[in-house]
């Protein structure tokens, strides 16, 4: 089964220029493994636009739609045989040490 594992985090830099580099190891280790099959690093919030549709008409808002301390900051795409192994990786992510990871089944049409 495909899982998205959307990754929260803070958008604010954290530890030091050093630390920051070894964790960046750690996201590029876990995207080079075999059962996954795509994601990415998001630019910060701020630089997000809502489109929303209502009555016909296109609105737009720049910037994060809602106030908090965590965003998605990025996300991998995963094949794992159960929910359980998606779990398991998805705990291994370093943003789950200091931010919240979400996984979530791909819809299978």
């Amino acid at each position: 089964m495909k899982y998205a594992a959307l990754i929260y985090t803070s958008d604010e830099p954290f530890g030091t220029e050093e630390e920051r580099a070894e964790i960046y190891k750690e996201y590029i280790a876990l995207s080079e493994e075999q059962n996954v099959f795509g994601g990415a690093e998001l630019a910060a919030a701020t630089t997000a636009t809502v489109v929303r549709v209502r009555e016909g008409e296109m609105l737009t808002t720049d910037g994060p739609f809602v106030e908090t301390k965590e965003v998605l900051g990025g996300f991998y795409l995963l094949d794992a045989d159960n929910l359980d192994d998606a779990i398991a990786f998805a705990a291994r992510i370093p943003g789950a040490r200091h931010g919240a990871i979400e996984v979530r089944p791909l819809a299978e049409r």
